[in-house]
């Protein structure tokens, strides 16, 4: 029998200490910015991938939303799905700027950007913008629902009925309306993602309302699991610890991201970069068998 013989150019792989791979606490002082926060205004800068993360096509040809891809793990999750082939709806807030950078990075990767601002607290949008993605890409077969809000207070008193709702709104009421919407154009083998947390296993009480809205989030992706199976989609989240991004600085005070993922096994947080590979995985056909799971990635915080 002829055997076959593989044929790489890959380079050798070089092992780092995971501990040093990447910036580690006490952060500087930073100026204070509004949410949802500006990746220009951050130090140091996060990681995104822009320099290491290489694709090999195993999302080639497909099509996928992304919400809060401006900046963060959404951007991440938009320049890795990028790479390995897929066309990405990159949806945000109010961010501009970053939004842009976003786009001319999933552009340099040969693939389609199409560009979408708006408030996901709206109904009418979040079945806005899942039309609006089928019509610019042809049709969708992967939604990450990312965006996220979150507020940080010292007691019960201080969280306002305004700030609770518009946290639950944001990350609990827009994934359901959009998974809503979107169950009607994913085809079987699609995939939806949703960005759950450390927070809904392990609460903090100054995100009291966030934290609680990641645990619902879990139930979510659960439960509809169950209902989306019945169409041959799958349905899944990460569960990050600690990630330095925009809504960190934006949303803490000095004293608390001072040192912000100091308490992990790797003694810092994770960049953006270190999560997206989980994201590329469950929406590639490799995870076929996968469905109402959630992948912790916190840095050995806890099991997920």
């Amino acid at each position: 029998m002829d055997t076959v013989q593989a044929i790489t150019t890959f380079p050798d792989v070089v092992l780092v200490d995971p501990r040093q791979a990447f910036a580690r606490p006490p952060f500087p002082s930073q100026e204070p910015f509004s949410m949802p926060g500006s990746t220009a205004n951050m130090q140091p800068q996060p990681d995104h991938g822009e320099d290491s993360y290489c694709g090999a096509g195993k999302l080639k040809g497909l099509n996928a939303l992304v919400t809060g891809a401006d900046s963060g793990i959404g951007r991440a999750i938009a320049l890795s799905y990028a790479r390995e082939g897929a066309n990405v709806v990159i949806n945000y807030l109010s961010e501009d700027g970053d939004a842009e950078v976003t786009k001319t990075l999933v552009e340099a990767a040969g693939s389609r950007a199409v560009v979408i601002g708006g408030d996901l607290r709206e109904e009418s949008f979040c079945t806005e913008l899942i039309g609006q993605a089928v019509e610019q890409l042809g049709s969708l077969d992967i939604l990450v629902n990312n965006a996220a809000f979150q507020v940080t207070e010292d007691s019960i008193e201080d969280f306002s009925t305004e700030t609770f709702d518009r946290i639950f709104k944001t990350n609990i009421y827009a994934p359901f309306w959009l998974s809503r919407a979107a169950m009607g154009h994913l085809p079987a083998g699609g995939s939806i993602i949703n960005t759950v947390s450390i927070q809904g296993y392990s609460p903090s009480p100054y995100l009291l309302p966030y934290a609680t809205t990641k645990s619902a989030l879990i139930g979510m992706t659960k439960a509809l699991a169950k209902l989306a199976m019945e169409r041959g989609v799958r349905v899944n989240a990460v569960a990050p610890g600690p990630v330095w991004t925009p809504l960190i600085p934006g949303s803490m005070p000095q004293e608390k991201f001072e040192n912000f993922g100091a308490d992990t096994l790797f003694e810092r947080p994770a960049q953006p970069a270190e999560l997206a590979p989980l994201y590329v995985w469950l929406a590639s056909p490799a995870a076929s068998y996968v469905t109402a799971e959630v992948f912790g990635c916190t840095g050995g915080k806890t099991p997920v």
